[in-house]
């Protein structure tokens, strides 16, 4: 990331990124990080130290000698299992205790493991439970935490990261793609209850992302042709690249922007 855009609005506000510890939304930290943001992180991951270090260390070899450094402001941790609503309001009170108002609110968590890969006929009242709490619930109660905080402010943007799974449409993972088309329908819903507000809501939908879980787990030869095949751009698509968006989308440089999706998929979709 040596090269990548300042959004002075974007300088000392606080920014709480959920699912921070990896994937599109650490790329999203970074990014965060670099503009001199309050950086406030949940995630279950033990601990983010080693993000910490290397985003540290990294920033102070990118910006050696040049006369332009945002003023850094430490990470912020806070261990929380979204999917279980009384961690995440603690987590949510805490955080509001400690760095007051959150200027950016980034929906990100989410997880579709290997048992969520089933098809409809398959899936149960426990798997049903699981992907809803993981992957939608969170969404709805955390911006209900966060909302009151940027109404006293009269403004605030909130981005939620959905997927282009239910657009295409993915087979074999039922109840996640429903709760990413839903995560669709509610950023249009919150867009008009809170543009009174000042509050923008949109959201993001990343294509196949080559994030290291997604190598890991999913990328497999045999699915990186299938994804070859849909995309126009021949490559794959790195984390930062949803990333610089999400980015986009929280600062003022999107000022009129709300109750709209951004897709992120080396042209997939045929359709906007």
């Amino acid at each position: 990331m040596a090269d990548y855009t300042i959004y002075p609005s974007l300088r000392n506000k606080t920014v709480l990124i959920t699912g921070g510890a990896e994937g599109i939304g650490a790329a999203a930290v970074e990014l965060f990080y670099r503009q001199g943001s309050q950086v406030i992180v949940f995630d279950i991951a033990q601990d983010i130290s080693a993000l910490c270090d290397d985003l540290s260390t990294r920033y102070e070899k990118t910006h050696q000698g040049q006369a332009y450094l945002p003023s850094l402001r430490p990470l912020a941790f806070y261990r929380c299992d979204v999917s279980n609503l009384d961690v995440l309001k603690s987590c949510a009170e805490k955080a509001l205790e400690e760095f007051g108002p959150v200027h950016v609110l980034i929906n990100n968590a989410a997880a579709a493991g290997a048992k969520s890969r089933v098809p409809s006929v398959d899936v149960t009242p426990e798997l049903w439970d699981k992907d809803v709490n993981t992957n939608l619930r969170h969404v709805m109660f955390l911006t209900q935490y966060i909302i009151p905080s940027m109404q006293k402010l009269g403004s605030g943007s909130i981005v939620n990261l959905g997927s282009i799974t239910w657009r295409i449409p993915a087979a074999g993972l039922p109840v996640y793609t429903m709760c990413k088309a839903a995560i669709m329908g509610l950023t249009r819903t919150h867009s008009k209850e809170y543009g009174k507000d000042g509050i923008r809501v949109n959201s993001v939908m990343p294509g196949a992302i080559a994030t290291p879980r997604q190598i890991k787990e999913v990328l497999t030869p045999e699915y990186r042709a299938e994804v070859m095949a849909a995309q126009s751009l021949q490559r794959d698509l790195l984390p930062q690249e949803a990333a610089n968006v999400i980015l986009f989308l929280a600062s003022d440089d999107s000022s009129a922007v709300t109750g709209s999706s951004y897709v992120v998929d080396g042209g997939w979709l045929s359709d906007p």
